[in-house]
């Protein structure tokens, strides 16, 4: 099972949505009527965020009845969650969590499409995707990522040795910083260096200089096909990832080329899932 959002998380959500309860049940008197809410896909999706979206409900005082494991990919008029209680428990958390299940499985299913392309051209490819989610929906988002079969380019600031030309812009020039990489190796050997390069000869300099791996920014993949080839034979143990622009047009034609990962932002971007949602009264 992949991980769980906290419980102030789950909180916090429904307090955005519900601060002062819900006007519309308690005016129409029909919070403590016995009912059921599902939620069914419309069309073929991976799943992402049914643990939350159930814990939501729980939250708001139904019993969760039914809920598939996010990851998980379905055809369209599959029940995907399902829970009873008073109808104001239903109502109360009806649209915080299909917001949660449409958002995070729209993600899910954008990465298990590319996903499963590239990985039909280069078995063993890597799609990663960078930290360009919207600010405060990272742990929806990299968890949705991770249910379509990638995983997280980085996490943060905090984790990871990433060297873009605006750092060594720092450092007196990419040529002086090469000098260092043997040095900073020593100083973070359980971390990999990876280093961006904005063209094929800086590429070529970067591997050369025993990087582990070499990012090669928005290069089109005809020239990249042979770029790969030249850093294999000048670094053969060489890591090769590709980054800028890749999205589910280009991204099997990137594959081709013989990256080693492919790095995106393109799938947290698009349009959320289509699940429908019926709630209706129990028999008496």
């Amino acid at each position: 099972m992949l991980y769980q959002l906290s419980d102030t998380d789950i909180e916090r959500f429904i307090e955005e949505d519900m601060p002062y309860g819900d006007l519309t049940t308690l005016l129409l008197g029909i919070g403590q009527v016995e009912g059921e809410i599902t939620f069914t896909s419309r069309e073929t999706t991976t799943l992402c965020c049914t643990e939350e979206a159930a814990r939501v409900l729980e939250r708001c005082g139904a019993a969760v009845t039914s809920c598939m494991l996010s990851g998980t990919t379905v055809d369209a008029g599959v029940v995907i969650l399902a829970a009873n209680g008073p109808a104001g428990a239903l109502h109360a958390g009806w649209k915080v969590a299909l917001n949660l299940l449409e958002y995070a499985s729209g993600i899910a299913t954008r990465t298990r499409n590319i996903v499963n392309m590239v990985t039909e051209v280069k078995p063993g490819i890597r799609v990663v995707t960078t930290r360009k989610s919207f600010p405060g929906t990272k742990k929806i988002s990299i968890k949705a990522i991770i249910a379509g079969g990638a995983l997280p380019h980085r996490l943060g600031l905090s984790e990871s040795v990433l060297v873009f030309r605006q750092h060594t812009a720092f450092c007196g020039g990419l040529d002086n910083f090469l000098q260092t990489i043997t040095d900073l190796k020593a100083k973070t050997p359980e971390h990999k260096i990876i280093v961006e390069a904005e063209t094929a000869e800086e590429a070529l300099k970067i591997a050369a200089a025993g990087v582990d791996v070499v990012q090669i920014d928005k290069l089109p993949p005809e020239e990249l096909s042979l770029l790969v080839r030249q850093l294999h034979q000048k670094a053969p143990g060489v890591t090769v990832s590709a980054a800028g622009g890749i999205n589910a047009q280009n991204a099997s034609a990137y594959a081709e080329t013989g990256v080693d990962i492919l790095v995106l932002s393109s799938v947290y971007f698009g349009k959320p899932s289509d699940i429908a949602v019926s709630i209706n009264p129990l028999p008496s």
